[in-house]
């Protein structure tokens, strides 16, 4: 059922995303707390080197520059440290990488971040991969001279083995959703088979109960007819009684046929009797059999730009659907209103004509859903002008059997146009 097929699809998708997000977040969330640890350890580790050389410049105006480069070496030989007095004259170093030296000294003699801070610096290296790293900077007081003294480390495996950690995460977060998602697909097809199997059942019900109704129905019209022809009833009300009858009979086999319909429709037992019509002379057709039913609400009911154009179609399906329209614009138009059936011309190989009406409209939130079966606006309900919710919906289904398409537009109070396109040659 293309009913069940989209909502297993709307609940694998919505499953996807939901899960997604969660994913995304997680790994998210995972590689922050990767890098603040990575990031914390390697920082502790430049403010213990820097607090051991500035304790030695503290303790000596002259320091011994072999034991700083010593104390750095007992670290990490990754670690290097570039001293600087007040004019920023270099005094002392244990230098880093030629690859990156110049790129660090630019860096620091820019430098404008607090005592105590951590920077960490990139940039592209040979074979694409980027340098990073991380500086901090202290400033020393030694023998009344201030010295800052900066300290940094090639954090570049590091980083690149978080960014490799990150990918792998990544990946197996996709592949994690691929897998959970075709779970989902297949459980959703488990869930939604039981009211599969309960629907195919209502369906079967509605088209033997719709098929079955229409013959004790037509008894009673029958016999309906027969106690009004019968001369021997000459009382008012008897008579009254009898027509009311009549007229529940009819909304009744109306609504038998409808449901037939819908039912043979989700039966796919609906067949298409296809062959060549002129649709303008079936507009007016259409127009002629309405028009009393028009002027009983004094309703002007009108055909505009008919012209004769011939379309291959079902004309028995084109011509119910012409009459739902019509007849659903005199229903919500009031008394001393208009309805006009207006054939619009030729698209390409389409064609397409319109009925617009002066009535009640049509909400905007009401007008995604006016196709629903058995859906019925609340305003069109409280003036208690009836249907049964069916009219449109079928409409719709015989627009969809021929490939065209129907719109609507509307204005509340001020009135409604449908808009049908049809191809000429189905």
């Amino acid at each position: 059922m293309e009913m069940f097929g989209r909502s297993r699809q709307q609940l694998t998708i919505l499953y996807a995303v939901l899960m997604g997000a969660l994913l995304v977040g997680l790994i998210f969330t995972v590689h922050k707390m990767m890098e603040w640890s990575m990031f914390s350890e390697q920082a502790q580790e430049l403010f213990d080197a820097v607090d051991s050389i500035a304790e030695f410049r503290e303790r000596d105006r002259y320091p011994d520059p072999e034991a700083d480069s010593q104390t750095y070496m007992n670290y990490s030989d990754r670690l290097f440290f570039y001293v600087f007095d007040e004019d920023n004259r270099l005094l002392d170093f244990s230098r880093a990488s030629y690859k990156f030296e110049f790129f660090i000294l630019d860096h620091i003699r820019s430098w404008k971040t607090d005592d105590g801070e951590v920077q960490v610096f990139s940039r592209p290296g040979e074979g694409g991969r980027t340098t990073s790293i991380m500086v901090t900077m202290r400033t020393v007081n030694a023998g009344g001279i201030g010295h800052r003294v900066f300290v940094g480390k090639d954090v570049t495996t590091m980083y690149s083995g978080l960014q490799k950690s990150t990918y792998l995460l990544i990946a197996a977060g996709v592949l994690g959703l691929i897998l959970s998602t075709t779970i989902a697909y297949v459980m959703a097809g488990k869930a939604l088979e039981p009211m599969k199997e309960a629907y195919e059942k209502q369906k079967q019900f509605a088209a033997d109960a719709s098929h079955e109704l229409r013959t004790p129905l037509a008894v009673v019209m029958s016999s309906a007819d027969l106690l009004l022809s019968d001369p021997s009833i000459t009382s008012p009300f008897l008579k009254q009684v009898i027509e009311d009858v009549k007229s529940e009979v009819k909304k009744m086999t109306k609504l038998v046929s409808d449901l037939l319909i819908v039912a043979r429709s989700d039966n796919n037992a609906l067949k298409m009797q296809l062959k060549e019509f002129n649709l303008g002379d079936l507009l007016n057709q259409n127009v002629r059999i309405m028009r009393p039913l028009a002027q009983k609400k004094n309703i002007v009911l009108e055909a505009e730009d008919i012209t004769d154009v011939t379309i291959t179609a079902d004309e028995q399906k084109i011509k119910q659907l012409i009459l739902i329209l019509v007849d659903n614009a005199i229903k919500y138009t009031c008394e001393g209103g208009k309805v006009v059936v207006r054939y619009d011309g030729r698209y390409d190989d389409d064609v397409q004509f319109s009925i617009m009406d002066t009535g009640i409209g049509i909400a905007p939130e009401d007008l995604e859903k006016i196709f629903e079966r058995f859906y019925r606006v609340d305003k069109a309900r409280s003036r208690g002008l009836g249907g049964n919710g069916l009219g449109l919906s079928i409409a719709h289904e015989f627009v969809k059997m021929h490939g065209g398409k129907i719109n609507v537009e509307s204005v509340v109070d001020q009135g409604t146009k449908f808009t049908v396109r049809l191809p000429i040659k189905k």
